[in-house]
């Protein structure tokens, strides 16, 4: 009895000596150290701590690491960046400077008309086609502008910051 007794204050002692990152929520560390590459314009630095989140599960309001919603992970990005935004969609859209299409950067924040008339969907635009948000269904995950679901209600895309 004793040695079990002495095993588990060796096995408790062990375990609160585990870094943090270990203890956490997976995704709830990730915000503490982005990854910021030198060299990389600001647009690419939001893209690379927008990853970060890749996998966040989607909450309805959401803007921490905890959950997120499209605008509240595109609000909490660009603030970590040293940018502040609007927290609704439709706020954000209209933030910032028109982009066309064809103009579009990584760092971009590219706007849908989902289920009410304006901009009520939003992400970061990737470069290569690519934008990341936070889906309904798939929490933080990437996907294409040419998506049969998102290319018809695309509505356009502003920039928050100079390239």
């Amino acid at each position: 009895m004793r040695r079990i007794f002495v095993f588990i204050i060796c096995i408790l002692v062990l375990a609160s000596t585990l870094p943090a990152a270990y203890a956490a929520d997976a995704h709830a560390g990730r915000h503490i150290r982005p990854t910021v590459v030198d060299g990389k314009t600001r647009g690419e630095k939001i893209v690379s701590q927008a990853m970060h989140y890749k996998g966040v599960p989607y909450r309805f309001g959401g803007a921490s690491p905890k959950g997120f919603d499209c605008s509240g992970l595109v609000w909490y990005v660009f603030k970590q960046n040293g940018k502040k935004l609007p927290r609704a969609a439709d706020k954000q859209f209209a933030t910032g400077k028109a982009v066309k299409g064809k103009e579009l950067v990584p760092g971009d924040v590219v706007f849908f008309s989902t289920y009410t008339k304006g901009a009520s969907h939003c992400g970061i635009y990737m470069g290569g086609g690519k934008f990341i948000h936070a889906s309904s269904s798939r929490g933080v995950t990437v996907t294409s502008l040419n998506d049969s679901y998102w290319k018809p209600r695309y509505l356009g895309a502003r920039r928050m910051i100079e390239k």
